[in-house]
């Protein structure tokens, strides 16, 4: 017998339907998770009041659910800034151009480089801190600038995003919506993502070497006035670089560019070693990073170092909020379909109850014949339809609610399909479809975002298809 649905579990319902028309549309959902908030507020506290203090305690509760994921960014970005401001970032990179002796080579180099990079640094701050200097060394040996932004664009804003095994800031949100451990979500998110970078990366090489030879490929080049590559692609990331940067000792450059590598890669032993997960990961490498901050600009400002911590710590959390200010407000809506409900509104649903989602769930399996492979496709589509915004972080929430939904349903699958919605969800929004996110790969290698989101739509498409095969048997 299952749980009797109430008033609030159809206006949560209810509201999901508007914010899924809201993202086909390709409009904010804010206003709408807000007033859903609202909603199901004013059922629960019954008093206008309650509701309107409702809104803002919800967002307390995703901002501070959050808050680890949007530190962790704002410390990398910041870190980010004074390694590009240093020139760090070209000396630790500059070797591995060395092997970029054919197209061929160039491209598979320029995407794993920038997917191993983005894994720690995260894709913003690595399309600056890797494109600037390997995109020269791509052209000379004869790879597009087109297909070395396609490589950028799959390896880091695909994979590494997709993944985010280090930070683990995409898995937290997803899970934490599912109900799951993040360990669990980034667990049987591997094989997807494999499959999914596989199939992706693969195709556009395909297709790129194809049209070649045909003679049908078209760069997409567009002029950009003033600058070099290195700061057209700061500046599209927030990390504009300032006149007359600061340049250290070229020994001492090598040194820093040697030991930033080694402490992030002992960062990494020490999680395995010691079976650091979720946010102890996270803490280890945001720790790490504000040490390596801290060292390399009072290295870099001297006298003026103190001053300047503060000043880049700051430019990282404005990075940080404006990334992560849109998700909140979805965020607090999609945490009412689990704990968060509860914990603000007191007891107010029936006796029974695991939350309005879960409740969903059941009654939608008593009601509805699921299976996993309809729930793979489902989550495919959904997590699809939450990108286009052009945010792939805004509606992953929504992905992992639906996921945990239709794993009660299907009585399986729930870390499965939480992922498979991550996955799809970060492929298109988080920068490699929608032309307004792809705008940092395309500003740092001088082409078109609408060229470069043609030509990563195929690929990316195929690859979602082979993902959803690969979830159907995996739920």
């Amino acid at each position: 017998m299952g749980i009797q649905l109430t008033a609030i579990h159809w206006v949560y319902l209810t509201f999901i339907v508007f914010i899924m028309v809201l993202l086909v549309r390709r409009r904010d959902t804010t206003m709408i998770c807000v007033a859903g908030i609202f909603a199901l507020g004013l059922l629960a506290a019954e008093t206008l009041s309650g509701s309107v203090s409702g809104i803002f305690n919800s967002f307390v509760y995703a901002t501070k659910e959050l808050l680890g994921t949007i530190m962790i960014i704002s410390i990398i970005v910041a870190m980010s800034r004074i390694l590009i401001i240093t020139g760090v970032n070209e000396t630790m990179v500059a070797p591995l151009t060395r092997f970029m002796r054919t197209p061929a080579m160039a491209y598979w180099g320029i995407g794993l480089i920038m997917m191993v990079t983005s894994f720690f640094f995260w894709p913003s701050p690595a399309v600056a801190l890797v494109g600037a200097v390997l995109l020269p060394a791509a052209l000379r040996v004869g790879l597009p600038a087109l297909g070395a932004a396609v490589a950028m664009n799959l390896f880091g804003h695909g994979i590494a995003l997709s993944g985010d095994y280090i930070i683990q800031g995409a898995p937290k949100l997803t899970a934490d919506a599912a109900g799951l451990p993040v360990s669990s979500v980034m667990e049987a998110s591997i094989p997807l993502v494999i499959v999914m970078g596989l199939v992706t990366t693969v195709a556009a090489f395909w297709m790129m070497r194809r049209d070649q030879k045909n003679g049908t490929w078209s760069d997409g080049l567009v002029s950009v006035k003033g600058s070099t590559g290195k700061l057209r692609g700061a500046e599209a990331e927030g990390l504009a670089v300032e006149e007359g940067p600061v340049l250290l000792d070229a020994r001492l450059r090598r040194a820093l560019a040697i030991a930033i590598p080694l402490l992030f890669l002992l960062d990494v032993a020490a999680m395995f070693a010691l079976g650091l997960q979720g946010g102890d990961a996270t803490a280890l490498v945001g720790g790490t990073a504000v040490l390596i901050l801290i060292t390399v600009t009072l290295l870099a400002h001297r006298s003026k170092g103190l001053e300047k911590i503060t000043s880049y710590l700051i430019e990282g959390f404005v990075f940080g909020f404006k990334v992560f200010g849109p998700v909140i407000p979805i965020a607090a809506f999609f945490y009412l379909g689990d704990a968060a409900f509860t914990g603000l509104f007191g007891q107010v649903l029936p006796d029974g109850s695991h939350g309005i989602v879960n409740d969903l769930g059941v009654a939608l399996a008593n009601h509805v014949p699921l299976n996993g492979s309809v729930g793979a496709i489902t989550l495919t589509v959904i997590g699809a339809i939450t990108g286009l915004d052009g945010s792939g972080f805004s509606g992953i929430s929504l992905a992992g609610s639906i996921a945990r939904l239709f794993a009660a349903a299907i009585h399986s699958g729930a870390a499965t399909l939480t992922a498979l919605g991550q996955v799809a969800a970060i492929w298109v929004g988080g920068g490699t479809l929608i032309p307004w996110a792809l705008i940092p790969a395309a500003a740092i290698c001088g082409v078109s975002p609408f060229e470069l989101a043609r030509r990563n739509l195929k690929p990316v498409l195929l690859g979602l298809a082979a993902t959803t095969v690969v979830a159907m048997f995996l739920v």
